[in-house]
């Protein structure tokens, strides 16, 4: 039995095929400008991957900002719930999962169960969100991947006090002009991020094990300063980025096995 979960952001769309329960293939693919064609793709790839057709997917669940544009899905679910699904799935003592998109970021506090109990979400600003990184990266002359291991390289940390991305963007280019180097100011947009997060956590209260998702995950800049901040080690799936559509498929398959139409 074959069901797929699809997560449609702002950045990148991914799908994941899930058959009887257990992972079998994924995909990731950029959004652009056209979420459906995106989502379409995504869809078609992996199950490409998972050597199947559409003909034997017995649901789809959508999720993500633009899950109203997937026509296939079956049912859209919010991101909060399959991310605190997909999170718990990988790691059943979670109890704190933050995830870091491409224009926003949550907090989410589960149960023992998996519930979610309570969360916040900064989806008013993009600041302290992937595109964030990626504006400031290319201010930087380099790339999302290579900003870790400039801030990880300087001895010291330039402040940065802008929250708002376009101010943000002139004090970096301000600190260029004086001559700060360029793994200090690196430092410190990935810290002003993880600043920025636990300004989230604090308001569901944190709660170990706490487990991140979303493509900023891979920042291990990041991943490192908010780890120092909480006090706590985070963890970090193999494929964070998948986590969200992770959990579309496992509801999906929780409803082929109540026998949901």
């Amino acid at each position: 039995m074959l069901v797929v979960g699809i997560d449609v952001g702002s950045l990148s769309a991914e799908a994941v095929v899930v058959r009887n329960g257990e992972l079998v293939s994924f995909s990731i693919l950029p959004t652009g400008a056209d979420s459906r064609r995106a989502a379409e793709k995504a869809f078609a790839l992996a199950l490409a991957r998972a050597g199947s057709s559409e003909t034997e997917v017995s649901f789809a669940v959508a999720t993500g900002y633009g899950r109203v544009n997937v026509p296939f899905a079956d049912l859209q679910v919010t991101e909060i719930t399959c991310h605190a699904r997909g999170a718990f799935h990988l790691y059943p003592d979670t109890r704190t999962v933050i995830d870091i998109g491409g224009q926003d970021s949550k907090v989410i506090r589960l149960d023992e169960g998996g519930a979610v109990i309570d969360f916040a979400m900064n989806d008013k600003c993009a600041a302290g969100t992937g595109r964030f990184i990626e504006v400031m990266a290319r201010v930087l002359e380099t790339d999302v991947e290579r900003l870790s291991a400039l801030a990880a390289g300087a001895k010291k940390t330039a402040a940065i006090s802008s929250l708002c991305t376009v101010f943000a963007e002139s004090e970096v280019v301000s600190l260029i002009g004086q001559g700060t180097p360029r793994g200090e100011i690196a430092r410190g947009l990935l810290d002003s991020v993880a600043e920025r997060t636990v300004g989230l956590v604090n308001r569901v209260g944190l709660e170990p094990e706490v487990t991140m998702t979303g493509g900023v995950a891979k920042n291990e800049g990041v991943v490192r300063a908010l780890s120092a901040r909480l006090g706590v080690p985070i963890r970090v799936p193999d494929e964070p980025q998948i986590v969200g559509a992770l959990g579309a498929a496992l509801i999906a398959w929780s409803r082929v096995l109540k026998g949901s139409p």
